[in-house]
C-alpha cells in the first residue's frame, strides 16, 4: 500500500467524485489510462463469497435480490474510467504502464488466489498440484478487456476530436476505432461459437477412492449451447487444458444432475467461465463503457447526458430481449453470449443513469460514500473478502476442531439460528458482516490516504 497522490479531478461532478480513481497525475505530468484504480468499479457481484460457499444455491437468488449479479457491469464500468483520462502526451510512457499494470494483475492472482494455491477461508491448508492449476479466472479476464480497451484508447489518442460534430451519431463517428475494436471481437466470438465443430472429448474425475474416466458424446457438432458440447469450452480445453479449468461450474445445480450416479457426464466436466472466447466477447462491454465515458467527456449538460445514457441502454435491452425471446442468441452468462452483453450493458447504462439523477441533479453525495470506499478498495475487497483470505486468517484461530471459529460463529448465531433459515441468514451475513464491514474499513483507510495500487 501507498500514501496517495495528488488528484486531479476528471471533472466536477458527483458521478466523477464517485470515480475517485480516475484523473490521476503523475508527477511528471503524464496521464495513462486506469491509473492507479483500475479496478474502482468493480461491482458488488464480487461479495458472492463467504458464507455462500457453505450453500452454494443462495449466491444467484442472493445476488438477484440484491440487484447485483453480472460480472460484466465491472467490466463495462472500468471502461468508463478509461475513457475518462484526459489527453496522453507520451504515448510510449502509456503504453508501457498499461503492459506492466496488465502483467502485474495477471501474475498477483493467477496462482496464489483462483489458481488454487489458496483454500480459503474454510480448509486451512494451501498449495496447488500444478496438474491441475486454473489458469484463467475473472481478474484474468479483467487484465485482457482492460489491456485491449486501454491501448486503443491510447494509440488513437491523438485522433480524439475536441468539439463534436453535430448530429445524435457523432459521438460514435468520433470514436469509430473502438467501436471497430468491439465488432472485431464480437465476429470473432460468434463466428467461433457458431462455426466451430466440437468433437467427443474425455477427461478425468479425481475422488477418495480413486480416479474415473468419462467420455462426453459430443459428435462434431457446432452452434451447440449446452453445458458439454460448446465451443467456449472447446476453446478452453484445447487452449489450457481440460485439467486447468474450473471444477465447479454452474451446470452441476441443473436439475438434471441432482440424480447422483445416473446422472449425465456432462454434470461432472470441468468449465471455465471466465475462459478466452468469452473473454474476448468481454471486451465489447469495455468498448460499451467506453463509448459511456465518452458522453461523459463531450455532453455538459444534464439533459443530452442522460439522454445519450438512456437511449443507448433502452437500445440494447431491447437488442437482447428480441435475441433472447426469439432464441436466436439466448442469454447465456456461462458462454458471454451477445445478448447477454447487451441486457447487462443496457441495464448498466440505466442503472447509472439513475446514480447520475441521483448524484449529479439532486445533489446529495454523502449516502453513496460507502459505495465510494468500496470502489476505491475494490482490489484490497476482492483480495481479503472475494477470496476469504482475511476470513481464513481469522479461523486459523480455532476451538477444539476447525470448524469451530469466530467466522463460523457470527455466522451460525447471529445470522442463521436467529433468522431461522440459512439461505436469509446467510445473505444477512454477506451484506452486513461482509459488505458493510469491508465499507467501513475501507472508509477508514480511505481518511487515512492509505490506498492498494497496481
Amino acid at each position: 500500500m501507498a500514501k496517495s497522490g495528488r488528484e486531479v479531478k476528471p471533472n466536477s461532478t458527483g458521478i466523477g467524485m464517485i470515480f475517485k480513481g480516475i484523473g490521476k497525475r503523475r508527477a511528471d505530468g503524464v496521464e495513462d489510462p486506469g491509473k492507479d484504480h483500475i479496478l474502482g468499479l468493480v461491482p458488488l457481484s464480487i461479495f458472492g463469497f463467504g458464507g455462500f460457499r457453505r450453500d452454494e444455491s443462495a449466491i444467484y437468488k442472493a445476488k438477484f435480490i440484491l440487484g447485483i449479479e453480472g460480472s460484466g457491469h465491472g467490466l463495462l464500468q472500468f471502461g468508463i474510467v478509461v475513457s475518462c483520462e484526459k489527453k496522453i502526451p507520451k504515448i510510449d510512457v502509456a503504453i508501457k504502464k498499461i503492459v506492466i499494470r496488465t502483467l502485474k494483475l495477471e501474475a498477483s492472482v493467477m496462482g496464489n488466489l483462483q489458481g488454487g494455491y489458496s483454500h480459503a477461508p474454510d480448509v486451512l491448508s494451501y498449495g496447488v498440484d500444478m496438474k491441475r492449476i486454473r489458469w484463467f479466472g475473472i481478474l484474468q479476464r479483467i487484465a485482457l478487456v482492460y489491456f485491449v480497451v486501454a491501448m486503443i484508447e491510447t494509440l488513437t489518442t491523438k485522433r480524439r476530436p475536441v468539439v463534436l460534430e453535430a448530429g445524435h451519431i457523432s459521438i460514435f463517428t468520433a470514436y469509430r476505432w473502438q467501436w471497430i475494436e468491439g465488432f472485431v471481437a464480437f465476429l470473432v466470438y460468434l463466428v467461433t461459437t457458431y462455426a466451430l465443430y466440437v468433437p467427443d472429448w474425455s477427461f478425468v474425475l479425481h475422488k477418495d477412492d480413486g480416479a474415473k474416466r468419462y467420455t462426453v458424446k459430443c459428435g462434431m457438432i457446432r452452434g451447440h449451447l449446452g453445458s458439454a458440447c460448446n465451443a467456449v469450452g472447446h476453446v478452453d480445453r484445447q487452449v489450457w487444458g481440460v485439467n486447468h479449468l474450473y471444477s465447479y461450474p454452474v451446470w452441476k445445480r441443473l436439475k438434471v444432475c441432482n440424480y447422483g450416479e445416473n446422472a449425465p457426464s456432462c454434470c461432472l466436466t470441468p468449465f471455465e467461465p471466465e475462459g478466452l472466447l468469452s473473454s474476448i466477447s468481454a471486451i465489447l462491454h469495455g468498448t460499451i463503457g467506453i463509448h459511456y465515458g465518452h458522453v461523459l467527456i463531450h455532453f455538459k449538460g444534464h439533459a443530452e447526458r442522460l439522454k445519450q445514457w438512456v437511449s443507448m441502454g433502452f437500445i440494447l435491452l431491447i437488442v437482447a430481449i428480441v435475441l433472447h425471446f426469439t432464441d436466436a442468441i439466448p442469454m447465456n452468462k456461462q458462454l458471454y453470449s451477445f445478448s447477454y452483453v447487451c441486457f447487462t450493458g443496457g441495464a448498466a447504462g440505466i442503472v447509472f443513469s439513475a446514480f447520475y439523477i441521483l448524484i449529479d441533479v439532486w445533489g446529495p453525495r454523502t449516502p453513496f460514500l460507502f459505495f465510494e470506499w468500496i470502489g476505491m478498495y475494490a482490489m484490497l475487497v476482492f483480495v481479503m473478502a472475494a477470496q476469504g483470505i482475511f476470513a481464513a486468517f481469522v479461523n486459523g484461530w480455532y476451538y477444539e476442531t476447525p470448524d469451530k471459529t469466530l467466522v463460523n460463529w457470527i455466522q451460525d448465531h447471529i445470522f442463521i439460528i436467529v433468522w431461522h433459515s440459512k439461505r436469509l441468514g446467510t445473505l444477512l451475513y454477506v451484506i452486513f458482516a461482509e459488505i458493510t464491514f469491508w465499507g467501513v474499513v475501507s472508509g477508514i483507510l480511505h481518511k487515512l490516504g492509505i490506498y492498494w495500487k497496481l
